[in-house]
C-alpha cells in the first residue's frame, strides 16, 4: 500500500474521498521547477500540528486553512521547500505559474536568473491527460509499464512459506501464545470465522462510484513512471476501469482510495485482530473520531487495479500493519523479510536514482513471492517490504494499522522515513500525538496493576524511548523544536508530557522486574552520557524531573519497646545460625544473655479508584543480643 520511499508513500489526508498516492508526483520540469500538490490537512485550524505547516505560515493563515478544502502547495525551484499557496502565492492563481522561487530565494538571488514565469493560455480540454516524469527522463527511464517485470526476468524469486490458517484461528490468543505471531504475512483463505464485514461477491468497481460519489476527485498513478496522473474524478476512473484491456491506451492505478465517512464504509469492518490490535481503534478517545473529528483515518481503504498495475517497493507508512482483502481478481506480492541489513539496503535504494533502474532484490537476502485470489485475505506485519503486482483487474479492500506487539520495528521505519526525506504529508497522520495517547493509556493501566503480556512489555521500552525523546526536544530544544514537540502533545489527555513520559520510563521498568535507579538520559544533542557511579546511594528512590511516585492518603506509624528480659543460651560462632527467626531452647548450663526489643509498625492506607482500597503493613522488630561475661 504506502510506500517509504521519497516517491511513494500513502498520503495522510483525511478527505473521504480522496486516496492517498502511493508515489509522490516528479517534478514538472527539470530545472529549478514548481512543483503543487493538494493535500489534506486532519487538523482543526486551531490545533493544526507541524506537519501541516510552512515557512510562510503566519497565525491569521493558520486559522484560515480549511480541513474540508484541499490546501495548494507548492515548492520552490531553489531550496525545495513546501509552501502553502495561500502563505505565498499573494493571491496569484496558482495554475497560471510556470516556475516559482520563495521571497528568501529571491531575494538572495546573485545570479539575476531566478524569475517567476507564468504558463501560457492553453485551450480547454476535458481530456485527461497524465503529468510527465521529467526526472524519470533524465535518468534514462523509459515509460513502458512492463519495464518492472521485465527488470525481475531471471531473478532467484522463492514461493513463500507463510502460514495458512482459518480465520477463527486469528485471535488475540493465537498473537498472545505464538511468539511468532504477527511477524510474518499470514493468508486466510476464506474470511469464514474473521469476524470482518464486506460487501457481497457482485459488488463492482461501478458501485463504488456510487456509493462514494463520481464527482468526487480521485488519486491515480500512471504505472509507467509510478507518478500521479492529474485530474481524476471517481466517475472517470469507473470508465476507464470498465474498458476492455486492448482499449486502454495506459495502464493506470488506484493504490488506495480512503473512503472512512462515505456510504461505501457503512459496508465494510476490518477483521477483528485488527480492531482488537488496532491502536486508533483502542487508544484514541472515541469522543474524538468521528464526523467533525480529526484523526488518523487510514482504517478502511479501496484499491482499483488493472491488468498489468505494479506498484514498486515500499514499506507502508511508519511500518504499519495491513490487511488485505481481494474481491474479485488477483494479486501477485512480492515479499522481502524487514531485517537490520535489509532495511539498510531498501534505505539506500529507497527515493535515489537507483531505483529505477535496479531490482531491489538483488541487494537483500531473498524474495519470496504470494499469490492472491478472490476471497483471500491477508495480513501483513510490521515492516515488510513489498511491490505488487496485478495480472488482472483487481478490487481490494484493506487498511493500515499500528499495535504494540513491534513498536520498536514501527519507529525504525519511520526514522528511515525521515532520512530518506519522505515528504510529511504522506507519512502516518498524527503519529506522534497517537503515541502520547497510547502512552497515556499504559501509564494508566499500570498504575491499576494491570500488566501487559510479556512481548508487550518488551515492545513498549521502545515507545518510552521515542517519548522521552519529544521530552528532550521539549526541554532541550531549539525554540521551534520546542513549539512543534509541545503541538504534538494531546493536552485533552495529557497534561504534562514530560511526566508522562518518566513516570511510564520508570512504572515499566518495575513492572519487567529492572528495578535501576538510573533513567536512560542522553545530552541535548542526542548523544548518550556516561553513567555515574551509585554506590553511595543505591538505596535511595529514583528520581526524575516533574515526576513523583503517587503518595499513600494515610500513614499511621506505632512504635513499642520492649523490656530486657534474661536467657540462658549458647554463644553461636557461626553468624548463619541466627538469620532463622526462631524460639531458642534455654538451658541453665549456658552463660546468660540480655535481649533487649523493640518493634514498629507502619500502616498505609490509599484509595486507587472508585471503590477500590490498597493498604500496606509494614513491621519491623530489631533485637540486641548482649552475652554477659
Amino acid at each position: 500500500m504506502s510506500g517509504t520511499r521519497r516517491r511513494s508513500a500513502r498520503t495522510n489526508g483525511h478527505n473521504p474521498a480522496e486516496e492517498a498516492p502511493e508515489d509522490d508526483a516528479a517534478a514538472p520540469s527539470p530545472q529549478d521547477q514548481m512543483e503543487t500538490t493538494t493535500p489534506t490537512n486532519g487538523e482543526p485550524p486551531e490545533t493544526k500540528l507541524a506537519d501541516d505547516r510552512c515557512p510562510a505560515c503566519t497565525p491569521e493563515t493558520i486559522a484560515q486553512l480549511d480541513d474540508e478544502i484541499n490546501e495548494q502547495w507548492a515548492m520552490c525551484g531553489a531550496c525545495k521547500i513546501w509552501y502553502h499557496w495561500r502563505c505565498a502565492g499573494d493571491g496569484v492563481d496558482l495554475d497560471t505559474i510556470d516556475k516559482w522561487f520563495c521571497k528568501s530565494c529571491l531575494a538572495n538571488d546573485t545570479t539575476g536568473k531566478r524569475t517567476i514565469t507564468f504558463r501560457a493560455p492553453t485551450r480547454k480540454s476535458d481530456r485527461k491527460r497524465t503529468m510527465k516524469n521529467y526526472a524519470n527522463i533524465e535518468a534514462g527511464v523509459n515509460s513502458d509499464p512492463k519495464r518492472f517485470l521485465k527488470m525481475m526476468e531471471g531473478k532467484e524469486i522463492k514461493e513463500d512459506s507463510f502460514r495458512r490458517m482459518e480465520g477463527s484461528q486469528v485471535g488475540m490468543e493465537w498473537v498472545e501464545e505464538d511468539e511468532n505471531a504477527m511477524k510474518e504475512p499470514i493468508v486466510i483463505e476464506s474470511p469464514e470465522g474473521l469476524g470482518m464485514n464486506m460487501p457481497d461477491e457482485n459488488f463492482t468497481v461501478d458501485d463504488v462510484g456510487l456509493l462514494v460519489g463520481e464527482k468526487n476527485p480521485i488519486e491515480v498513478i500512471d504505472v509507467a513512471s509510478q507518478s500521479n496522473a492529474a485530474g481524476w474524478t471517481v466517475g472517470q476512473w469507473v470508465e476507464y476501469y470498465n474498458l476492455e484491456p486492448h482499449q486502454r491506451d495506459k495502464i493506470f492505478n488506484v493504490i488506495s482510495l480512503e473512503i472512512s465517512g462515505t456510504l461505501l464504509a457503512d459496508r465494510i469492518l476490518p477483521p477483528r485482530i485488527v480492531r482488537e490490535l488496532d491502536w486508533v481503534e483502542n487508544f484514541w478517545p472515541s469522543t474524538r473520531k468521528g464526523k467533525g473529528h480529526a484523526y488518523p483515518k487510514v482504517q478502511l481503504y479501496c484499491l482499483m487495479g488493472v491488468q498489468g498495475a505494479w506498484t514498486d517497493w515500499h514499506i507502508d507508512f511508519a511500518g504499519s500493519s495491513v490487511y488485505y482483502h481481494i474481491m474479485h481478481g488477483s494479486k501477485v506480492f512480492y515479499f522481502i523479510k524487514p531485517t537490520p541489513a535489509n532495511l539498510a539496503a531498501y534505505e539506500r535504494w529507497s527515493g535515489t536514482e537507483i531505483q529505477y533502474n535496479t531490482w531491489l532484490g538483488d541487494l537483500v537476502d531473498e524474495v519470496v513471492k504470494v499469490t492472491l485470489t478472490a476471497g483471500n485475505t491477508m495480513i501483513i506485519p510490521t515492516g515488510w517490504i513489498h511491490a505488487v503486482y496485478t495480472p488482472e483487474d483487481t478490487l481490494v479492500f484493506g487498511g493500515n494499522f499500528l499495535h504494540s506487539y513491534n513498536i520498536q520495528t514501527q519507529l525504525k521505519v519511520r526514522d528511515i522515513e525521515i532520512r530518506t526525506q519522505v515528504p510529511k504529508k504522506f507519512r502516518f497522520p498524527m503519529f506522534t500525538k497517537l503515541c502520547w495517547y497510547v502512552g497515556d493509556k499504559y501509564m494508566k493501566d499500570l498504575k491499576n496493576g494491570v500488566i501487559p503480556s510479556p512481548r508487550v512489555l518488551e515492545s513498549l521500552s521502545s515507545l518510552v524511548e521515542f517519548l522521552l525523546s519529544e521530552t528532550r526536544t521539549l526541554e532541550r530544544g531549539s525554540i521551534q523544536a520546542k513549539k512543534e514537540a509541545k503541538e504534538q502533545i494531546p493536552h485533552d489527555r495529557v497534561k504534562d508530557g514530560p511526566a508522562l513520559a518518566r513516570e511510564l520510563s520508570w512504572r515499566l521498568r518495575h513492572a519487567s522486574g529492572n528495578v535501576s535507579d538510573d533513567e536512560h538520559m542522553a545530552s541535548a544533542n542526542g548523544v548518550g552520557q556516561k553513567r555515574k557511579r551509585l554506590q553511595s546511594r543505591s538505596n535511595s528512590p529514583p528520581k526524575f524531573r516533574n515526576f513523583r511516585p503517587r503518595g499513600w492518603d494515610k500513614v499511621v506509624e506505632q512504635k513499642e519497646e520492649f523490656d530486657p528480659k534474661i536467657l540462658h543460651l549458647k554463644q553461636a560462632e557461626e553468624i548463619e545460625t541466627w538469620t532463622a527467626w526462631d524460639d531458642h531452647q534455654e538451658s541453665a548450663n549456658e552463660p546468660a544473655v540480655e535481649v533487649s526489643s523493640r518493634k514498629n509498625v507502619v500502616t498505609k492506607v490509599r484509595r486507587k479508584a472508585e471503590g477500590v482500597l490498597e493498604r500496606e503493613r509494614i513491621e519491623r522488630i530489631v533485637e540486641v543480643w548482649t552475652w554477659k561475661s
